[in-house]
């Protein structure tokens, strides 16, 4: 079962600083222009303690990035600049955005709680992507030192119904929190703090199963960390009191929006791959040998939104290989790829990133697990165009543009145990960090 709990969270004080000024994207979607951006946009910006500059830190007074972040967060309390809620919350959380390359406005709603950490084997948790090690030994670095927890890990869960956003979306009123971010995306927060309301919650989530739409690097960092540590003697209730539910120990949780999966809210983007740095590569050589597995068909030359136009008509396995001799469309021939897919799982054998990273990668340009995971000669953009104009540049040898992952897809990989190849999903908008943090002392 999930069990999820209020927190008395801490939140930025609006009469110290202005809300856009300190809030971040989540640490990994944070690039070099915007971790300056952040930096100079408040002193007490968030960047500073989820990913800190390590130029700025003195090494002779043994100071790292993980030490000043545990400094700042300490002082920044000690401040005002952060104040706690009087009593346990949980938070509606809404999004409202426009889908990138359409005139598509749509709102997703969720809301923000702690969860229980619990195992994958439990089969209450769900993952659905491969993780790397490095991004997990910074999380971790960064959870000892502070002993807090600053962004989301994303969730879904299953309600058909609807039955989880009344209970928390009706007669709300205005947003006791509201902040607009560099990608246009309208945030707001709501505090829910009455003990009958966050009942109701738990007891309607209590049957859920949860899938990890992003954050799985932090979730099995959290998951670790509380490993380490043990529940104390349980606290006594007073005598005709009903305690809100808590969790065993603090490190037993970890901060989380949940957002249910069934709702018109939810948009994942594609996450196209581009190769670099290969020895000795030739455009033409590559095409001929990939006839051997997928029908190649030449493309006209347009720009990212042209060739994904005309991906998004193809029904089954394909994507847009874009090289300096011209792009072409690859459809794959199942008879052709069955034995390269053999040591997949059947559901994933029709997963056009399965194919990609198993036939393409590692089959045609010799980029092996290890390559992939250590992303020796790859790498992974959002953004389409910036991956045909890097290959235009001569930048790189050949882009991959993809549809991108269903719902469905997402799901039954998911529940049935197995990972997709690493950032298959990415899930639109990103989750603000900053908007509540969870401290475990």
């Amino acid at each position: 079962m999930a069990r999820i709990y209020p927190f008395r969270a801490w939140r930025y004080n609006p009469s110290a600083v202005r809300l856009e000024d300190v809030v971040t994207q989540p640490y990994d979607k944070i690039s070099p222009a915007m971790q300056q951006a952040y930096y100079q946009r408040s002193p007490f910006n968030l960047v500073r303690i989820v990913l800190g500059l390590p130029e700025l830190f003195d090494v002779e007074q043994g100071e790292n990035v993980y030490t000043r972040a545990a400094r700042d967060f300490c002082a920044w309390r000690e401040q005002g600049i952060l104040i706690q809620e009087n009593v346990p919350c949980v938070f509606a959380y809404a999004q409202r955005f426009q889908v990138p390359g359409t005139e598509t406005v749509k709102e997703r709603r969720g809301f923000i709680a702690l969860g229980k950490l619990q195992d994958y084997a439990d089969q209450v948790v769900f993952r659905h992507e491969q993780t790397l090690s490095k991004p997990k030994s910074d999380r971790l670095h960064l959870l000892r030192a502070t002993r807090a927890h600053f962004g989301q890990i994303f969730m879904l869960y299953s309600d058909p119904a609807g039955s989880v956003e009344k209970l928390l979306y009706e007669d709300n009123g205005a947003a006791d929190a509201e902040v607009t971010d560099e990608f246009g995306v309208l945030h707001r927060l709501w505090r829910v703090n009455d003990p009958a309301a966050i009942r109701l919650l738990v007891a309607a989530m209590a049957d859920k199963k949860l899938i990890i739409a992003d954050g799985h690097h932090r979730y099995e960092t959290a998951l670790n960390y509380s490993r380490g540590h043990t529940a104390a003697a349980p606290a006594k209730t007073a005598s005709g009191t009903q305690q809100l539910p808590q969790p065993e120990y603090p490190e037993a949780a970890a901060m989380m929006t949940f957002v249910n999966m069934d709702s018109e809210g939810l948009v994942i983007l594609p996450t196209h791959r581009v190769v670099h740095s290969l020895d000795g590569f030739f455009a033409t050589a590559f095409f001929k040998a990939a006839e051997a597995y997928f029908t190649v068909e030449s493309l006209p030359p347009f720009d990212a939104s042209g060739f994904l136009d005309t991906l998004s008509r193809e029904s089954g396995v394909a994507f847009v290989a874009v090289t300096c001799a011209g792009a072409f469309l690859l459809r794959s021939r199942p008879d052709a790829v069955a034995e390269a897919l053999a040591g997949l799982p059947e559901r994933q054998r029709q997963l056009d990133l399965a194919q990609l990273h198993s036939v393409v990668l590692e089959r045609l340009l010799g980029l092996d697990a290890e390559k992939v995971r250590q992303q020796t000669n790859l790498r992974y953009l959002r953004d389409g165009q910036e991956a045909v104009e890097l290959v235009r540049a001569g930048q790189a040898d050949i882009a991959f543009l993809t549809n991108p992952v269903t719902m469905t897809q997402l799901k039954e990989v998911a529940f049935a145990g197995e990972v997709m190849p690493q950032k298959s999903t990415d899930f639109y908008p990103k989750l603000l960090s900053g908007l509540a943090i969870y401290a475990l002392e």
